[in-house]
């Protein structure tokens, strides 16, 4: 099984070191970067955030010499082709993406105006682009990848060696959910934890997985890494919880709103290296020639006080090894 923090991958990564950005921009020149997230501005902030907070540290400011022009789908990932189409259409210089549901949009949107995007999962399985190495076409960024699911399905063994059935929420109308939750499954094959996949697409299908785990609660919850399941974390964890239940999340703003488990890779961190990106590719940059990066980092984090409060006694031997915990 795999390590906890790293695990080598088959390309290089981190190869783009930050460059000094006072070089790279035009005199006089502002530049028009577009969003495009599927889930609302108030739920998908942070992503755009840590964008901004990268851009700053490569001295493109809003207001000086950038503008963003965010386009926010709401929840409802059917309006990305339209939205990508507006984007285009305000002929922005450069399109950020949040997933793969939106990245998909804005490749069908255009092939001349670069597209950076951030915490898209298994790009080179769901059409995103060629490959990792050499991206192809006007796409490159920052992606997850799928081997960490394994490693949560450990964690949730660690803490209950009596784990026996676990939901997973995925998209199911996103191809690189639908690639996480067949990694998953692998993996819960070979760990001998009976999974069951339940998809979710928008409210009315998350409140019927919810129906569906009362019926038959299950021992644990999981979710893959999807911006639109990611904008319901609220709900998902109070349903949790209230069903005492335990849960693991791929985001650690799951956790910090009272899930039990945080186990993989900053989205912080990935938008502020897609920053990178951005300036890179506005420098002249292609960005098909820019080889799509993978985090070698992962953190776990734990809720003691959710652990203590549906009764848990978390394993010493993993709170020694855990990043932080919460108490």
């Amino acid at each position: 099984m795999m390590h906890r923090r790293t695990f080598l991958c088959g390309l290089t990564v981190w190869t783009l070191a930050a460059p000094l950005a006072a070089e790279a921009q035009r005199a006089g020149k502002v530049w028009r970067i577009g969003w495009l997230s599927p889930p609302s501005a108030e739920t998908g902030a942070s992503e755009l955030d840590a964008l901004r907070d990268g851009l700053k540290e490569l001295n493109y400011v809003e207001g000086r010499n950038i503008t963003i022009e965010a386009q926010w789908a709401n929840g409802d990932p059917a309006r990305l082709p339209e939205l990508a189409r507006r984007l285009v259409q305000l002929r922005v210089d450069i399109i950020c993406t949040a997933g793969t549901p939106a990245t998909l949009a804005a490749k069908q949107a255009t092939t001349s105006i670069p597209i950076v995007f951030g915490a898209a999962a298994f790009p080179d399985r769901t059409g995103v682009v060629a490959s990792y190495a050499r991206p192809g076409g006007n796409l490159t960024g920052v992606a997850f990848i799928g081997p960490e699911y394994g490693k949560r399905l450990e964690l949730l063994r660690e803490i209950a060696v009596s784990l026996s059935r676990v939901v997973l929420l995925y998209n199911d109308k996103n191809p690189a959910s639908l690639e996480a939750m067949k990694e998953t499954r692998q993996w819960a094959g070979l760990l001998r934890v009976a999974l069951d996949p339940l998809g979710v697409h928008d409210r009315s299908s998350l409140e019927t997985t919810f129906a569906a785990m009362r019926r038959r609660p299950p021992d644990a919850v999981m979710t893959t890494a999807d911006p639109l399941i990611s904008s319901y974390r609220t709900l998902i964890v109070e349903f949790a919880n209230k069903h005492r239940l335990l849960s693991m999340f791929p985001n650690r703003d799951y956790v910090d709103l009272g899930g039990l488990v945080f186990y993989g890779t900053s989205t912080t961190d990935m938008w502020r290296r897609a920053a990178i990106y951005v300036d890179r590719i506005l420098r002249g940059a292609k960005p098909g020639d820019l080889p799509v990066e993978q985090p070698t980092k992962f953190e776990l984090v734990i809720n003691l006080k959710t652990a203590k409060a549906l009764g848990l006694t978390i394993p010493r031997s993993l709170l020694v090894r855990a990043d932080q915990v919460i108490e």
